[in-house]
């Protein structure tokens, strides 16, 4: 190889698995610029792309002698290129999958403590009340009873049901703030 220059992608494959390591050289000079611009279309980061890149050339290397067409070298490199490139963008998508499942499960999990607090709050609050407004709050939210048969299970007027239930929301709310 020391006096003969070679040019073509083919010559200098042929010359690298003839046990030529300079062939090996001038191909990554040749190629590598363009491996990465092309790996960096897929990821946007220059530093992502420079990975890539590296990586393909090991597979490159690694595989180069499973080349039938050494004339063929540029699209079976570029193929390679592409696809470390998609297994990244791939591998990178199922990491953000599993980290928001995660915060999701997180989110989850915080808003069922603050819910059990809240309902903890809520218990406490109840219990404060009078036994008529505890009772009024008991079957209109609790058993789902309209205001006319909560006035014939206790025996009042509906609007002395209104009234408890107006009352026992307010100190409710003012317990609660």
């Amino acid at each position: 190889m020391k006096n003969k220059i070679l040019h073509t992608d083919e010559d200098l494959v042929k010359a690298y698995l003839k046990g030529e390591k300079r062939a090996l050289v001038f191909l990554v000079k040749k190629w590598h610029q363009s491996f990465c611009k092309i790996a960096f279309s897929y990821v946007n980061s220059s530093f992502v792309a420079k990975d890539i890149a590296q990586e393909s050339w090991v597979t490159i290397i690694n595989k180069l002698n499973t080349l039938e067409d050494a004339n063929k070298f540029k699209s079976w490199a570029i193929q390679i290129v592409k696809r470390k490139a998609l297994d990244y963008l791939r591998k990178k998508q199922r990491q953000t999958r599993h980290v928001m499942l995660y915060r999701e499960a997180e989110i989850e999990e915080e808003l069922q403590e603050s819910i059990h607090e809240k309902k903890d709050k809520l218990s406490r609050a109840i219990k404060e009340l009078t036994i008529a407004h505890q009772q009024v709050i008991r079957l209109f939210y609790v058993e789902e009873r309209s205001l006319t048969e909560i006035s014939e299970l206790l025996k009042v007027s509906v609007g002395t049901v209104k009234s408890r239930l107006f009352h026992a929301r307010e100190k409710l709310k003012n317990t609660i703030k």
